[in-house]
């Protein structure tokens, strides 16, 4: 009876290894959209478990890579796909079809036990994160006089990381401008930990990462400037762009001749269907229907390129964009 009982569990065992597919989907990229993502084909192989779907994270940068290598299907992005990466995918004949998926309102993080910071400007988060700042910002106080001598460390995205490119932009005025004495990571669960435990921590992320860590974390109010309001990323202060500079497009990347293929778009119309209902689920902020609809309809007729060549995504109107580039 043993033996018949092991062969059986081997049997199963292989069974499930070397499962035959009807067709493969490799993702790769941002650790922010990956929740997302991974929800998205999470339904889509109950859907059609014929389907083999991988969702990994490397990064905007690094899945951007793998994606002009010809190594993944689609790429998950929190930023547009830069010049020179743009400039790459035309020299190796890469053709991709750009898509939004949702909103990211970037959460600026301290830890629970930070009792002195109510909110902060945009003009402070520059003075503690701007290169100039490397080795001379160390504390709260330099900051604001009115915050207490507490060390101030720092923790936020590694530079391969489409997250790292959009808040320098915005907040220092250039992609990739940054001091660089900071906790750094592709993880955003390793700067959570950090953060949670440092009470002279502050970090930025992903809200859905904010949101699935609220209990842990406490989320601060950003000002524009000092006498503007205080505003915290929620559906309504993003999506109505109150929430500046901080709100941005998330994005996939199809490869165009992946695109052809019939799963491939079976996938990526399951995901426009699906995408503002799963938004919320994982904590980020859906865009407009129309906005679907209208990368929907690119992606149906082929519209390769991104909508943000040479243009700045830092408070860009994704709905015109895409209207005036269809």
């Amino acid at each position: 009876m043993s033996k018949v009982y092991l062969l059986l569990c081997c049997s199963i065992f292989l069974t499930s290894c070397f499962k035959s597919y009807k067709g493969k989907i490799n993702i790769d990229g941002s650790s922010s959209v990956y929740p997302l993502t991974e929800a998205v084909a999470e339904e889509f192989r109950s859907e059609d478990p014929d389907i083999r779907v991988t969702v990994g994270i490397s990064g905007t940068g690094g899945g951007f890579k793998k994606f002009l290598r010809g190594e993944t299907d689609i790429s998950n992005a929190s930023r547009p796909i830069s010049p020179k990466e743009l400039a790459e995918s035309k020299r190796l004949g890469i053709d991709f079809i750009e898509i939004p998926i949702c909103y990211d309102g970037m959460a600026i993080v301290v830890s629970p036990k930070n009792s002195f910071v109510d909110d902060i400007t945009v003009a402070e988060l520059k003075k503690m994160w701007s290169p100039e700042s490397q080795r001379k910002i160390k504390s709260w106080k330099q900051v604001r006089e009115s915050w207490p001598d507490v060390p101030l460390n720092l923790y936020g995205a590694g530079t391969s990381s489409g997250t790292y490119d959009y808040f320098t932009e915005a907040i220092n005025g250039k992609a990739k401008a940054s001091r660089g004495d900071y906790t750094a990571s592709e993880d955003d669960n390793v700067l959570v930990q950090g953060v949670t435990s440092d009470v002279g921590g502050l970090g930025y992320f992903g809200l859905a990462y904010y949101t699935e860590n609220k209990a842990k974390l406490r989320l601060v109010p950003v000002k524009q400037h000092a006498t503007s309001e205080a505003v915290y990323p929620t559906d309504s202060t993003v999506q109505h762009g109150k929430y500046q500079p901080l709100a941005r497009p998330e994005f996939i990347y199809v490869n165009a001749k992946s695109a052809k293929k019939p799963y491939v778009r079976a996938f990526v119309k399951f995901y426009l269907a699906n995408a503002a209902a799963l938004a919320k689920e994982v904590g980020y902020i859906p865009l407009p229907e129309e906005a679907y609809r209208l990368s929907y309809q690119r992606f149906l007729e082929g519209k390769t390129g991104s909508v943000f060549e040479n243009k700045s995504v830092v408070s860009a109107n994704l709905l015109q964009l895409l209207s005036i580039n269809p």
